[in-house]
């Protein structure tokens, strides 16, 4: 079926999706809604299909009959226990990037970014012995010279020949200009592919920045696989840092953020941290964050997903992360000894930052209306002071420095805070780790993400109500959650719209799709509107419908349908002819797929509109006196997981 009569058909099915209650769903939950009528329970195989749905980024092929056949409840308590969860084939899949387990100590130094780069081109700091290394800081320090110098004329002019389109106005003399550099660099790239990895690598990092350059933009990205198949993870991360080492360690960070959702065993904690860690957003954009961001994730949320919600609130509040996104490591008491000795040196201090304490009683704990004042963020903030960090740029972690600690007796919620150095600050957020408004406002926010967009009143205050008992344990409210009436009503299946990331992860993962390189599946979130950690606003995205439900979001969501399920997603593979049955007929196919991707839970209206479209041979290309031709199986997959049901949980 042809690309442009394929996105014709998907755009028949798009016409569906505001009466199948996507955008209706949104306007719905706007309005004021009679009293709920009474609640009518799941049945069993819903039921399992509910919880893949809402406790997993999506169910697999055999998940559900998985589900079945262990029990829904039991299934979930092994949810809950993540560490007895065997994931070795995940990790498997993580091995080669180096970057998820190094420290941002480590990343600085392996992966050096411009400040560091700089300070060895000045002779601040000397350059490293390890040849590998050498070879990555000697490359930097060249880009650093070139772009400060602005030199090598030919260089420019050669790179930028390179990157004008195809469809540019080229000169005959530039044509052949540009076709003989990409002759010369497949030439060359032939040569070396007939060496060893080894010294395939070591001849690429022996070529200077120009040189290299030049080369890598002349092939294709064919080209570009095929001379480092056969590398070891370690040899692509070294030529990927001659040009670029901060996105060595973003990549690496994308790339595993996408491999934990779609292959992890341990599903919910997967959820629950992508939960929290939007929650206690941080943005990879912001300088230091690029560097800072995957421990943050690995060691302070995902470890505490499932534990005490106060122990993850000071775990933020201390990572670097948290620090230097929202600017507590700048602030200073105004009558610190720091701030006295600005004073007495003429120089100015940088003064008491408010930006963390109003973001933790805003969105961390109490809520937009949880009670506080501006009088209790200035009090807060006072309390914050000294809380910092050791050389941010280069990687170092927390610190408490006294001398930047605000003196005196701070009043928050009406509560003194005696002076007390470190340890005011603490006491000040497991105070507010343990209000009524934090336990309602957290529970709140878990009931639209697992529940609805607008939670049963009863069933958050169920869920507050354990929050306070069990001294904020997430397991615990998300028991009492699961345990309710309310999470199995039946008018709650299939009825929460997807986020983009929620989509395309549940996509993968319906089709049992293969993953070996993930950029495509990122510049499809860019185009939805939620890059991976890329929610500037401390707020983090948006999980109701209304932010995602509009004619441009949905095209995006088809367009992406459409590609994985013909196999046009650079990176991903998926065998539709195996989810289809190896049918052939279009009837056939269609209700064979519905089934696999959607449970058989389609509507009567999606259904007809994709078999008319099969069927119609402006779609087809065939001609009503023309032999029946098999059907094509990754179109249909596509239109399928591009339909309403599949966009919602």
């Amino acid at each position: 079926m042809p690309r442009t009569k394929l996105i014709g058909a998907a755009l028949a099915l798009l016409l569906l999706l505001p009466s199948a209650s996507l955008s209706a769903f949104a306007r719905k939950h706007n309005k004021k809604l009679p009293p709920a009528p009474p609640i009518q329970r799941m049945d069993k195989r819903e039921r399992a299909i509910h919880a893949l749905n809402r406790l997993t980024f999506g169910p697999r092929p055999g998940d559900v009959d998985r589900v079945l056949s262990i029990g829904v409840d039991k299934w979930i308590a092994q949810q809950l226990e993540p560490g007895k969860i065997d994931d070795s084939a995940l990790e498997a899949r993580l091995a080669p990037y180096r970057t998820l387990r190094m420290s941002a100590l480590e990343m600085v130094e392996n992966f050096p970014p411009e400040q560091v780069l700089r300070a060895v081109a000045d002779g601040k700091m000397p350059m490293p012995k390890d040849p590998q290394l050498k070879a990555v800081y000697t490359a930097g320090v060249a880009r650093f010279h070139d772009k400060q110098a602005k030199k090598n004329a030919k260089a420019v002019e050669n790179a930028d020949l390179l990157e004008m389109s195809p469809a540019d106005d080229l000169s005959q003399e530039m044509k052949e200009k540009r076709q003989a550099a990409r002759d010369h660099a497949r030439s060359r790239a032939l040569d070396l592919m007939e060496m060893a990895p080894e010294s395939r690598t070591q001849n690429l990092a022996a070529m200077d920045a120009d040189e290299r350059r030049g080369f890598w933009r002349a092939l294709s990205q064919d080209d570009r696989d095929k001379l480092t198949s056969d590398m070891t993870p370690q040899q692509k991360e070294l030529l990927l840092s001659l040009e670029n080492p901060v996105a060595v360690v973003n990549g690496e960070l994308l790339q595993g953020k996408l491999m934990r959702a779609t292959y992890s065993e341990r599903q919910l904690q997967e959820v629950m941290t992508d939960f929290w860690f939007n929650h206690f957003n941080v943005f990879l954009g912001k300088g230091a964050e690029r560097y800072l961001v995957t421990a943050y994730e690995r060691d302070v949320i995902r470890p505490r997903a499932l534990g005490k919600f106060s122990e993850l609130l000071l775990a933020t509040a201390e990572s670097p992360a948290m620090l230097w996104y929202l600017d507590n490591w700048q602030s200073v008491g105004p009558n610190s000894q720091a701030a006295g000795r600005a004073k007495n040196n003429g120089k100015p201090s940088q003064g008491l930052n408010e930006n963390y304490a109003r973001e933790v009683m805003e969105l961390h704990t109490l809520g937009v209306n949880g009670g506080y004042t501006q009088k209790d963020v200035t009090e807060l903030a006072r309390v914050l002071t000294g809380w910092t960090l050791e050389e941010p740029r280069l990687g170092g972690g927390f610190v408490f420095r006294e001398p930047r600690h605000e003196p005196g007796d701070k009043t928050v919620l009406g509560r003194v805070f005696h002076e007390n150095g470190q340890r005011e600050g603490k006491a000040a957020l497991e105070m507010l780790a343990h209000e009524p408004a934090t336990a309602r406002f957290v529970s709140t926010k878990l009931a639209q993400r697992f529940v609805s967009d607008t939670p049963p009143p009863a069933l958050v205050d169920a869920m507050a109500r354990t929050f306070l008992e069990s001294d904020g344990d997430i397991k615990a409210v998300l028991g009492t959650m699961l345990g309710a009436p309310e999470f199995w009503d039946v008018k709650e299946y299939r009825a929460k719209v997807k986020t983009p990331l929620e989509f395309t992860v549940s996509a993968l993962r319906a089709t049992g799709a293969e993953i070996t390189r993930t950029q495509s599946v990122n510049d499809a979130l860019n185009r939805m509107g939620m890059p991976l950690y890329g929610a500037q606003p401390p707020t983090g995205y948006s999980m109701r419908a209304e932010s995602w439900v509009n004619s441009g979001a949905l095209l995006n969501r088809m367009n992406f349908a459409l590609r994985l399920g013909t196999g046009k997603l650079a990176g991903v593979k998926m065998d539709a002819a195996k989810l289809a049955g190896n049918g052939i007929q279009a009837d056939e196919v269609q209700r064979t797929l519905e089934q696999a991707l959607l449970a058989g839970a389609v509507s009567a209206q999606t259904h007809e509109t994709i078999a008319k479209q099969l069927s119609d041979p402006l779609v087809t290309g065939r001609k009503l006196d023309d032999p029946p031709k098999p059907v094509n199986q990754g179109a249909v997959a596509g239109l399928i997981l591009g339909s309403p049901e599949f966009q919602r949980r």
